[in-house]
């Protein structure tokens, strides 16, 4: 799905390989390919997709999906906090049962009591504390006005992770370090897959309810009906 001079496209096509990620391509015209000045992908980057996007696109420049980065810090505090949590529990401390969500969830988002207890939390000489701060800290870096100024913060944050004795988050730092120069053109296109991600939810959820498609024609039908945005009111109703 993608917006291209005003009008929205969407199809799907089946399958995981370079071919089904070049017939979506193609599903595209000439002049609306011409449009694409930059695409949104995650810093795995599934060669495949890569490959059938640089044929399509030549032209156009990566940007690595912001809720992709956020994605792999949480994943990576979750493994610190699994690991703490052993370890204390080996010594019945309990201080982390129970507070997976709490280091996961967007403060904001908390109730009252959730915010008291994760307050307490945060507050204390853990190693999940530190690596939260860590992947709050980082959210700062898609702030910045100009990519000289979000380099910077990258720079300073890169050298606290790696001397914060975390290896969970260190390997993600230097993961991120690795793909720097795609982060920045976000600063150039500032493009997300949030979009995507949304219709995703959307498609898994369509896929739940019919509890599995015999074939993919069908599957196809009942995705672009529910997401297409179709107008399905006749022109000439009459009462």
């Amino acid at each position: 799905m993608s917006d291209l001079k005003g009008s929205r496209v969407l199809e799907v096509c089946e399958g995981r390989d370079e071919a089904a990620a070049t017939e979506l391509w193609n599903t595209l015209s000439e002049e609306q390919c011409s449009y694409v000045a930059a695409v949104a992908m995650d810093m795995d980057m599934w060669k495949p997709y890569l490959n059938a996007t640089r044929a399509a696109v030549p032209g156009a420049e990566i940007v690595h999906d912001r809720f992709h980065v956020s994605k792999y810090l949480n994943e990576g505090v979750d493994k610190v906090r699994r690991q703490e949590h052993k370890r204390l529990m080996e010594a019945s401390d309990e201080r982390l049962k129970g507070t997976r969500q709490l280091w996961l969830f967007n403060p904001e988002n908390m109730s009252d009591p959730q915010w008291m207890r994760f307050k307490e939390l945060k507050e204390l000489e853990i190693k999940t504390a530190r690596a939260w701060l860590i992947k709050e800290d980082f959210s700062w870096f898609w702030e910045y006005r100009y990519a000289g100024n979000a380099r910077k913060h990258f720079d300073r944050w890169y050298s606290w992770v790696v001397r914060s004795r975390l290896p969970q988050m260190a390997k993600i730092a230097k993961m991120l370090k690795r793909h720097l120069p795609e982060l920045l053109i976000y600063f150039r296109h500032r493009i997300t897959n949030a979009v995507t991600e949304g219709f995703n939810s959307r498609i898994q959820a369509i896929k739940a309810a019919a509890r599995g498609f015999q074939n993919f024609a069908n599957y196809r039908i009942r995705i672009l009906f529910f997401c297409g945005r179709l107008d399905l009111i006749p022109e000439n109703l009459t009462h």
